[in-house]
């Protein structure tokens, strides 16, 4: 059986000998999409990348009252919004779509509310559900509390999310803690392929000049090379998620607004785009213009609206659509899609298989045969081999060259899960190329496995890489 397939197994047996609810909870949450929160800091971007990653503006980016709340995005048949009090009641909620935003009417003060459900007619949200959480390092403290407690996997509690966007802008000590408490001991709870780190507002960090984000990815890479943060979080891609939401939903008279000002004689376009403030409220001959470049300015950013005008005076873009496309190419959204994609969705058995284990253990006696079931299911599951072997690998408790440990981590699917991606070899290679490349990573980690030199903890590692090396050939 597959490992899900047991999964699935014990938790039927777990409810029917103790009528748990949380093991019912469970066992549909196995079948059900894998939970993916977005997570960082107040203004750190995350409602603008959800916004940008469902390719729809859904999520509200003022600080209003539901901003407050834990909110989960779900595709469904229709829009509905449902919220779940603290009380344990769910009621239906009324709610308006003010410039393509869930605008919720909550009926109540935010602290009474658990949660919220939106529901959305979306293909993208149909493998995965995004949820947007509060800002960590709020103002308001219980505001933070509300993150930490529902991403925390504390103990024996299971944390309610299978991944993590984490979204950084300066790295400070509290974003490594915080990436800590998420991945618990990094065995049992939380893995080491579990959680992408993005450098957000990637424009604003060149000081929004047509390089910035030359500038950011450089920074993204020297994140990426931190011991503190690689082993909690070893994947950080820069990305502006304004001109992600913008290249999802450009309308034609936004485009107008730019072609008016790329129009312009090159000093006028130069004194235009000197500042935000400059570029929104510039009197004279300019000054009808004002609204739609404000406008234009809150849905772009600055450097949206400079890198804009650039495309457009080239002669690059001749429309709205070619604008569109161009800005979803410089905002890094298509980089975090593949990402996300590699280590999340190609991972989503085994995340949602962790997360159903660690409610067993939450639900029942450390000493009961359902325990010892569930211990079993991960000592023997190669999937959570692999994610072991992986931690000790990137928390640098594994013996090796630097060589070996960095094609072990690629090969334990540290870049991703599928075949090419832990052979290092191209998405288009043949199947005949997978299976040579697999032959001869078997043959280097047998010989490693058998070396006497080699370290003991080097050769169980190999092992386990020549059995990945064995299933990738049963496959291919």
């Amino acid at each position: 059986m597959s490992l899900l397939a047991d999964v699935r197994t014990l938790l039927d047996r777990a409810y029917a000998e103790t009528r748990d609810q949380r093991l019912a909870d469970a066992r549909r949450r196995v079948d059900e999409p894998l939970r993916v929160a977005i997570a960082g800091k107040v203004k750190a971007g995350k409602s603008t990348l959800l916004n940008a990653l469902v390719g729809e503006e859904l999520a509200p980016t003022d600080a209003g009252e539901c901003t407050k709340i834990v909110t989960w995005y779900a595709d469904g048949p229709t829009y509905a919004v449902t919220a779940f009090l603290k009380d344990g009641h769910a009621e239906q909620r009324p709610f308006n779509r003010i410039q393509g935003a869930v605008q919720i009417d909550l009926g109540r003060p935010a602290d009474q509310v658990d949660h919220l459900e939106v529901r959305v007619p979306s293909a993208r949200l149909r493998r995965h559900t995004l949820i947007d959480t509060p800002g960590i390092a709020s103002l308001s403290t219980d505001v933070s509390l509300r993150t930490m407690a529902f991403l925390e996997a504390e103990g024996e509690r299971a944390a309610q999310t299978d991944a993590v966007i984490y979204l950084l802008r300066h790295m400070h000590g509290s974003d490594v803690r915080f990436l800590e408490s998420f991945h618990g001991d990094g065995l049992s709870t939380g893995t080491p392929v579990n959680a992408v780190g993005v450098l957000s507002r990637a424009d604003e960090i060149g000081g929004c000049r047509l390089d910035a984000m030359d500038a950011a990815g450089r920074v993204a890479e020297r994140y990426a090379t931190d011991e503190r943060l690689r082993r909690l979080c070893p994947v950080v891609i820069p990305v502006a998620g304004l001109l992600g939401a913008a290249g999802a939903t450009l309308r034609e008279d936004e485009f107008r607004v730019l072609a008016a000002v790329a129009a312009e004689p090159m000093s006028d376009v130069v004194e235009l785009l000197l500042t935000a403030d400059r570029f929104a409220s510039a009197a004279g001959r300019f000054a009808a213009q004002a609204p739609g470049r404000r406008r234009v300015l809150q849905r772009l950013g600055l450097f949206g609206v400079r890198l804009s005008v650039r495309l457009i005076r080239e002669d690059i873009v001749r429309d709205a659509a070619d604008l569109a496309r161009e800005l979803t190419a410089h905002s890094g959204i298509d980089r975090l899609r593949e990402v996300f994609t590699a280590q999340f969705v190609g991972r989503s058995e085994v995340l949602k298989a962790r997360s159903a284990l660690a409610v067993i253990d939450e639900c029942v006696p450390a000493e009961s045969w359902l325990a010892a079931e569930a211990e079993r299911i991960r000592a023997s599951a190669h999937e959570f081999v692999e994610l072991r072997l992986l931690h000790l690998v990137r928390s640098g408790r594994l013996p090796g060259t630097d060589d070996q440990l960095a094609r072990l981590d690629m090969l334990l699917g540290g870049q991703g899960g599928a075949a090419y991606h832990r052979l290092g070899l191209p998405a288009e290679a043949p199947p005949a190329r997978i299976a040579m490349a697999a032959k001869a990573a078997l043959a280097s980690w047998q010989a490693v496995g058998e070396h006497p030199f080699s370290a003991r903890e080097l050769r169980t590692a190999a092992r386990a890489a020549m059995r990945t090396c064995e299933g990738i050939l049963q496959v291919v």
